[in-house]
């Protein structure tokens, strides 16, 4: 536990920012999950889940939860898993 009053609060404000970041991944977690699921599936709304999940990728990037070039490269990923399930 940190003795120094500005540790103290910087610890504070990494817990709030470690809580807040923690749902933005989450959430960004289940709708790529739930995306690839649809199209395996071979559902009609695979689409819709798909820019779902293509947002919340954005949203996490821009956000800085994620680097832009990780949230590229996971979105490529994806599409690349939609076409092949629609083929």
């Amino acid at each position: 536990m940190a003795n120094i009053k500005s540790q103290i609060k910087r610890n504070r404000q990494t817990e709030k920012r470690r809580t807040r970041n923690l749902g933005v991944r989450s959430e960004m977690r289940t709708r790529v999950k739930s995306a690839l699921a649809a199209a395996e599936a071979g559902d009609e709304n695979a689409e819709q889940t798909f820019r779902d999940a293509s947002k919340a990728i954005d949203r996490a990037a821009n956000k800085g939860i994620i680097h832009k070039n990780q949230a590229a490269r996971r979105k490529s990923r994806l599409a690349k898993a939609m076409a092949k399930a629609n083929s």
